[in-house]
């Protein structure tokens, strides 16, 4: 009942917004409403009861909700939700760019829509490979004469890279051999953004001119070129610009946003219920310099072997995918980030054909969801010299 209630007032806060007039008899000292006077420690008890009884969703969209009641609803919610690198949960949107849990694989999927040439990653919600999912983020492919494109969002309807839903996106040259990620946003301190139309487009569509909207290159993926037309599995080697190749190493870190998108912040500083602008620049630029001097973080595909029996390359996929493909790959940390180890065992990123339209994906630290996906990505685009 009281989550209802929860759910009901933040509806009603949002119609006020949008009228442009609240009743202020109703707005308490916290910045949003009568429920921010609640005693403090009260408050931390009940969010900490919904945050520990909605640990999955769609329950969890509760938590989601919680959130979005006041100003200090909103920053203890910040305090007790862990990233999912330490909770194995996705809770915000900002979750899709922080690494993934460290002690084990997050299951997701991909559908596919030919036609529309669309893309939409989901959560898995259960271990069946059936289940609808939460929707996580989509993506579009634009051909280019020279290019691809894949254009990134977080909504499924609005996959433009001048909507604030806007992510990133992944660019292969023309042979498809060659990727590069790009994210719409900093994804870390010191990270330069790359001069293009599509940039320069987007600016003009953005909230104010001050804020570092563009396209900042996070990674580089490579096939391995196959002109001799050999069969066997493609061979692929993914360079993560901006996760040092200590991370995967005890103690190690990964860079991780704590503010999704920087084209809206002067709207949220105007609004009493989220932090103010430099308090976002600040959040949102932290983590280890993309310029690291020890290196970045080299992923490779983990080597297939030969079945005599059933005549063909195999990979162990713990059940996860179920139709051979060329798409389907494991990588895992590569041998040149340092000495061999038992976190160079570790599959990181699985993906593999399981229907027609419908593929697996599965991740973990010290990647994020929009990472895998992109990388996801390029294994569906055409590659000329590699087949």
């Amino acid at each position: 009942m009281t989550i209802k209630c929860i759910a009901r007032l933040r509806s009603r806060r949002v119609v006020q917004d949008q009228l442009g007039g609240s009743d202020e008899a109703a707005v308490g000292v916290g910045g949003g409403c009568c429920w921010a006077n609640l005693p403090q420690e009260l408050l931390r008890e009940v969010l900490l009861r919904i945050e520990d009884s909605e640990s999955s969703w769609p329950q969890r969209k509760n938590v989601v909700a919680c959130a979005g009641v006041c100003r200090s609803w909103r920053l203890i919610i910040k305090e007790i939700v862990r990233v999912p690198q330490l909770s194995g949960k996705l809770t915000f949107p900002i979750s899709v760019k922080q690494p993934g849990p460290k002690d084990r694989l997050l299951q997701c999927f991909i559908k596919r829509n030919q036609s529309a040439q669309t893309y939409y990653l989901y959560l898995g919600l259960t271990t069946a490979l059936t289940d609808d999912g939460k929707f996580l983020l989509a993506a579009r492919k634009c051909r280019r004469p020279t290019c691809t494109d894949y254009i990134i969002s977080l909504r499924a309807e609005d996959m433009s890279k001048g909507s604030n839903t806007y992510v990133g996106k992944l660019r292969s040259n023309f042979l498809g051999t060659k990727f590069t990620v790009f994210d719409g946003q900093p994804p870390c301190a010191g990270a330069k953004m790359t001069k293009s139309r599509s940039s320069r487009l987007a600016n003009l569509k953005q909230v104010s001119p001050r804020i570092p909207f563009g396209n900042y290159p996070m990674a580089h993926i490579s096939y391995e070129l196959n002109m001799l037309g050999s069969r066997g599995p493609r061979k692929m080697q993914c360079v993560m610009d901006t996760i040092p190749a200590t991370s995967i190493g005890p103690g190690g870190v990964a860079p991780t946003q704590a503010e999704f998108s920087l084209s809206n912040v002067d709207l949220l500083s105007s609004n009493p219920s989220f932090p103010s602008k430099s308090a976002c620049m600040e959040n949102f630029l932290s983590g280890p310099l993309s310029g690291q001097k020890d290196g970045a973080l080299v992923l490779r595909n983990k080597a297939p072997r030969w079945h005599e029996q059933l005549q063909c390359w195999c990979l162990n996929f713990h059940g996860r995918v179920t139709v051979a493909s060329v798409k389907n790959f494991q990588l895992v940390a590569s041998p040149e980030n340092g000495p061999a180890g038992p976190e160079h065992e570790k599959i990181i990123l699985q993906f593999g054909k399981v229907g027609k339209d419908l593929f697996t994906m599965d991740y973990r630290y010290p990647i994020s969801a929009f990472q895998a996906f992109a990388i996801c990505l390029s294994s569906f685009d055409t590659k000329i010299a590699c087949e």
